[in-house]
């Protein structure tokens, strides 16, 4: 982002919470845990092909989408539904995750071989 443009930046916290809203307006309920788990798995299915065809071997197919944003903003979604479900609290948790991951990682891939 360049100097003196307008943030439209939207905090995890700010997306469950639009999620949640979203859901009570006009999704009626949430599906049930184990629906949007299977979901999850569905959409992180179609994010996979769309890599697959963009930077792995295979090409796509007549008619098919390269639609990279839309699949990764629809593992999100489901993902922050999952969340709001639970209990979860994004925010947090990837906090705690960030912090756990430097803690346990600081040197390891600094001194990986194979990524210099």
């Amino acid at each position: 982002m360049k100097t003196g443009e307008k943030s439209n930046a939207l905090s995890l916290c700010d997306a469950q919470r639009q999620v949640d809203e979203w859901i009570r307006t006009y999704g009626v309920r949430y599906f049930s845990e184990l629906t949007n788990m299977a979901i999850l798995t569905e959409e992180v299915g179609e994010l996979a092909r769309i890599m697959a065809r963009k930077y792995g071997d295979q090409s796509f197919k007549a008619g098919e989408k390269e639609n990279l944003d839309d699949e990764m903003a629809d593992v999100l979604w489901v993902l922050i539904c999952l969340a709001n479900q639970t209990g979860v609290d994004l925010t947090e948790a990837f906090r705690r995750n960030l912090a756990k991951k430097t803690s346990r990682d600081k040197e390891r891939h600094l001194n990986n071989p194979k990524l210099k």
